[in-house]
Formats: C-alpha cells, structure tokens, sequence
C-alpha cells in the first residue's frame, strides 16, 4: 500500500484553496491526485481535519478462528480433501481457506506412504 500523504502536504493545499486558488492550479502544483484532495475536503467538512485515517485494518480477518476445534476437525476427517473439509466446516469458507488454515496448524499431506526406490543402479 502506498505512503499517505504527509499531514503538512494536506494543510498546505486546504490552505491554499482559502486563499482562493483554484482547486486544479492546486493539484497540479502540489502533485496530488483530484480524488485524493476531494477527500481531504471531504473529511475536513465532516471531522474539522484533514489528518490520515489510522488504524483501520489490523491484518486479515480469518474466517477461521476456534484453532483447537479445527485441529480436532481436521483429525476426525483427516482423510477428506480441501473442498470436502470445506463443505463440512460449519461455517462457509473455501477450499483455499482451508488450505492456509493447514498450513497455519501444521498439518502436512504426504503425496505417497513409501520413498520410491531408484530403479537405475
């Protein structure tokens, strides 16, 4: 994701439109996008600031969150593939969900049960 802008930046145009500047004369100058400076207008109309939205995102959210009841799933149904553990999750997710939970509890699926003997000699 981007920087944001910095908070200076911001005042610095919203001071320049109370001067009377023209809004594109603004942008231009000050290398900003128009719908980035139509938000800053926007939030400053509402909230009295200009400042960046903190703290609005705090990582993924999971879809599965109980880690212990899905180890005991996974270990009931062990035998399952991804989209059929899928189905039967009570809550609905995808397979692909399924496969970084997984990944996350450790949980490794051998391709074959035996190491394949070198043929050549």
């Amino acid at each position: 994701m981007p920087k944001a802008y910095s908070q200076d930046l911001r005042e610095k145009a919203i001071a320049a439109i109370e001067r009377g500047v023209p809004k594109s004369k603004v942008i231009t100058m000050l290398n900003i996008s128009r719908d980035s400076f139509d938000r800053w207008l926007k939030r400053r109309s509402e909230t009295g600031s200009v400042a960046a939205v903190q703290g609005y995102q705090r990582g993924h959210s999971h879809r599965i969150v109980d880690w212990e009841g899905f180890r005991a799933f996974v270990k009931r149904h062990g035998d399952k593939t991804q989209a059929e553990l899928a189905e039967l999750w009570s809550e609905a997710v995808s397979a692909r969900t399924i496969s970084r939970a997984l990944v996350k509890i450790g949980f490794t699926r051998k391709k074959r049960l035996t190491a394949t003997v070198n043929a050549i000699k």
